[in-house]
């Protein structure tokens, strides 16, 4: 007979899996916190080395999101964590020109190993930082691009039909709540049919990889 706290420390299966991918030091991490934690802090981080996961309940289901490293001698560690993923966070610096191109160079190869239909959503970073002079990728630069993203994993689409773009802040919160509630939204739309096969043990919010506060 299972004592309350051996039940406690069970291991559940994560109903969906989330990841969060793209370039270093563009504030992967910060959107974590400020969304998780409500939190955020403009001091230098430590370097995410691997990835780091934390679980949410949303409604009745269990979601796992991995904050993966940017750096590329992690792509091969990146690789593996995207396995299986029901939905990916496609992050770049809005000032930066080089994060935006990362994203075909580098990070879409990471998705073929992710779950059938796999939820793509395109990030722009740091907009409390964006002026009309350091702006590198427009608005219409961003829909273009998850679109074009969209159609090459056929994407599921969010039950209100809404664009998979958002430009963030993560020191302001703009935009950081209505991210993951698209992502949640449209992953529990088929609660019945879960993909998502990570097993995790619930009692623990950050068991792989050092953590950053950006």
């Amino acid at each position: 007979m299972n004592t309350p706290e051996s039940q406690t420390n069970k291991k559940r299966k994560a109903d969906f899996k989330v990841v969060i991918i793209g370039d270093a030091a563009i504030g992967k991490t910060c959107i974590v916190n400020r969304y998780l934690h409500n939190q955020f802090s403009d001091e230098m981080p430590n370097q995410t080395i691997g990835a780091a996961f934390f679980l949410k309940q949303w409604k009745s289901s269990n979601i796992a999101i991995w904050d993966t490293a940017g750096e590329e001698r992690f792509s091969g560690l990146s690789n593996f964590y995207c396995r299986g993923a029901n939905a990916a966070i496609v992050a770049y610096d809005i000032r930066d020109r080089r994060t935006f191109d990362s994203i075909d160079a580098r990070y879409t190869q990471l998705l073929e190993t992710s779950a059938e239909n796999c939820t793509i959503v395109l990030a722009g970073t740091k907009k409390d930082l964006v002026t009309r002079d350091n702006r590198e990728i427009s608005v219409e630069d961003g829909i273009k691009k998850v679109k074009e993203l969209g159609e090459r994993w056929q994407s599921k689409s969010h039950p209100g039909d809404k664009t998979p773009f958002f430009e963030t802040s993560a020191k302001t919160s703009e935009n950081i709540m209505e991210l993951f509630e698209y992502i949640f939204e449209t992953l529990t739309l088929d609660v019945a049919n879960p993909v998502a096969k990570d097993t995790i043990d619930f009692g623990k919010s950050n068991a792989t990889g050092k953590k950053c506060s950006c």
